[in-house]
């Protein structure tokens, strides 16, 4: 049947409407969607917003979303070939403190590495037995556990195997070898029977050997926790200062985290000191006397930021004493980078976070076997 042409004519009118209207609410619909991507105008994203106007709630977050790399200190770090007992750890702290094992009874352990002072002895380089005095810094033994391997060139795997390099070592503790170590360690009145309750199923334990296990046992808790950026860490907002805040997220934005980071903000990889810009002292054969590769001199051991605040002077050689013109160089030859003022104080601010307490009821000095206080 034929529809009147007046039906039609209405029913074209409805349909030109409906497509209007159906035009303007996809229309309004498609201006929310795009609204609601925008900011308000008066709002400001926490990312375009320069570090140094920050809000301390802006500050938070945004650090909280850049600490993915981080992590907290742990309070021991444990081997699965030296396990911790408490025997070996109270053998371990004497034999630190004893001096009876360098040449002529004047060094130990604490001598260059001093537990009541973050772990260093805060000269340059350390005297040895005849005051002789090696190339390198005595870097702290605080949190060493930890690292990639010990030393500035990373010659020793652990801290078992370092704790016997310095004992015979002609320049620092200058005992003339292993039998002699033995031959001490026997002799002192005391000695045999602790290193028996360490080492119960050996037959001789008193050794050079395990000398070295008992001394990294103990070494192996000497942990610094408790720092702001630890409470941080654990999600205490009120641990940070904005300052130091500002300091995390510029360390971060200045490239400084590239090596630094990881719970020791450091410790885990190798680099070359003068990276981009060379170094201008003498060059360091650094970790090619462990490797005889040539892209290897001049790199070491990138070191832990924990308590660097306290563990002046810097670098492989002790030849800084600041560690504001410490942080300007490593920009420069690290990173290609100058520092204004303020980047550079808002790093130290981030650093001072780092720093843990010493654990004073650990590191006690003890009375030593052979009436030997």
């Amino acid at each position: 049947m034929a529809v009147p042409r007046p039906y039609l004519k209405k029913l074209g009118l409805i349909a030109g409407l409906l497509a209007v209207v159906a035009t303007g609410c996809k229309k309004d619909s498609q201006e929310t969607k795009e609204t609601a991507k925008q900011p308000q105008k008066d709002e400001k994203k926490a990312d375009d917003t320069p570090i140094a106007e920050m809000s301390k709630k802006q500050l938070i977050s945004t650090a909280r979303n850049k600490t993915g790399a981080f992590g907290t200190l742990p309070d021991t770090f444990p081997s699965e070939d030296n396990p911790i007992t408490e025997e070996k750890v109270k053998l371990g702290r004497m034999l630190y403190y004893d001096k009876r094992f360098s040449k002529d009874n004047s060094i130990s352990c604490n001598s260059c590495h001093m537990l009541d002072e973050y772990g260093v002895d805060r000269r340059p380089t350390s005297p040895g037995h005849d005051d002789t005095r090696g190339p390198r810094n005595s870097p702290t033994v605080y949190n060493a556990a930890g690292h990639i391997s010990q030393f500035w060139d990373g010659r020793a795997a652990d801290v078992e195997e370092q704790a016997k390099g310095p004992v015979l070592n002609p320049i620092e503790m200058g005992m003339p070898s292993k039998e002699k170590v033995n031959k001490q360690l026997t002799q002192i009145d005391g000695y045999p029977k602790l290193f028996k309750k360490a080492f119960p199923k050996q037959d001789n334990p008193a050794n050079f050997d395990n000398m070295a296990k008992a001394i990294g046992a103990f070494e192996r808790k000497l942990t610094t926790p408790g720092s702001d950026w630890d409470k941080f860490l654990k999600g205490d907002d009120s641990a940070m200062s904005k300052e130091q805040l500002k300091g995390f997220l510029t360390f971060r934005q200045t490239g400084c985290d590239t090596c630094h980071t990881g719970e020791l903000v450091g410790g885990s990889m190798y680099q070359k000191l003068g990276l981009v810009k060379p170094w201008p002292d003498k060059e360091d054969l650094g970790r090619y006397e462990v490797t005889e590769k040539e892209s290897d001199k001049m790199k070491f051991k990138v070191p832990s930021l924990r308590n660097v605040t306290e563990t002046a002077p810097y670098y492989h050689d002790g030849s800084i004493e600041s560690l504001e013109k410490a942080v300007r160089k490593m920009a420069v030859h690290q990173l290609g980078k100058e520092l204004s003022d303020q980047q550079v104080e808002y790093i130290i601010a981030y650093l001072e976070s780092l720093t843990g307490e010493i654990p004073s009821d650990y590191i006690e000095k003890p009375t030593l076997p052979g009436n030997q206080g």
